[in-house]
């Protein structure tokens, strides 16, 4: 007996050394590139709006801590959650396995396919084939960096790298560029609906396992406190339908869940 209470006392004591090394956070700072409207932009007056914003600060509220975003390129991103500039990116960041080799992910946010945009009327589609001899852009450190160096380089298609989303389109509509290559409801929703968009159109889907379509939050890696901390107020969104209203708000009936 007095063995026993022994190991249940010395078992009690490295639950509670556990426990305080467990960090308790009270603030939460995202890692933001707001040039990819509907997902993150600034507002007019400079304020940070998009799915993703609300998806963060709703995620804050669950959890009772505060928000805080700071400002950063998309191809900064892993370099600043490595120099802990933030705590996790929120900034449609899909998840990867050479992404995951370097950071760990939380539970999906969202999904959403991989598109061109074109001058209508170009004759240009999503077969690589069309596209050979022409120019198309992305945004630095994204997955379609990574689709247009394995697969439209090769092809014979040039590429041109920028380092924001809004670099490209503008670009795109000076003529520079013959397409551009993001996420497809970005173009949809952040670029054709917009004034400077209306002479623009969205292409099919564009099939690569380069591809994938789930986004998550970035984190470092090994950081398990901050991983479980995430998952709970993500699963917390869902289950009191927070995360139902936000979706509506940016996208109406659209559902961007995949469930995986």
């Amino acid at each position: 007996m007095k063995k026993a209470l022994l190991t249940l006392s010395a078992l009690a004591l490295c639950v509670a050394a556990g426990s305080a090394l467990a960090k308790e956070y009270k603030e939460l700072r995202f890692g933001v590139d707001p040039s990819y409207a509907p997902f993150e932009s600034k507002a007019a007056n400079g304020s940070l709006v998009g799915f993703d914003i609300d998806l963060g600060n709703a995620i804050c509220a669950e959890l009772k801590v505060k928000c805080k975003w700071v400002e950063s390129d998309f191809d900064g991103m892993i370099p600043g959650l490595k120099a802990n500039k933030f705590d996790g990116v929120i900034s449609s960041m899909t998840v990867t396995p050479a992404r995951e080799k370097v950071i760990d992910f939380s539970d999906e946010l969202f999904s959403g396919p991989t598109a061109y945009v074109f001058k209508k009327g170009s004759g240009l589609s999503e077969d690589v084939a069309s596209l050979k001899g022409k120019t198309v852009g992305y945004e630095q450190g994204t997955i379609q960096e990574a689709y247009a160096k394995a697969v439209l380089d090769k092809a014979g298609v040039k590429t041109q790298a920028y380092q924001n989303q809004d670099q490209v389109y503008s670009d795109l509509m000076s003529g520079r560029l013959d397409g551009a290559i993001q996420d497809m409801l970005q173009a949809e929703l952040g670029f054709l609906k917009s004034p400077k968009g209306s002479d623009y159109e969205v292409s099919k889907p564009v099939d690569s396992e380069l591809l994938p379509s789930k986004t998550a939050i970035g984190i470092s890696k090994g950081n398990k406190d901050l991983h479980a901390l995430l998952n709970k107020g993500i699963k917390a969104l869902h289950d009191d339908g927070t995360y139902a209203t936000i979706q509506k708000k940016h996208f109406g009936d659209l559902n961007l869940h995949s469930g995986n």
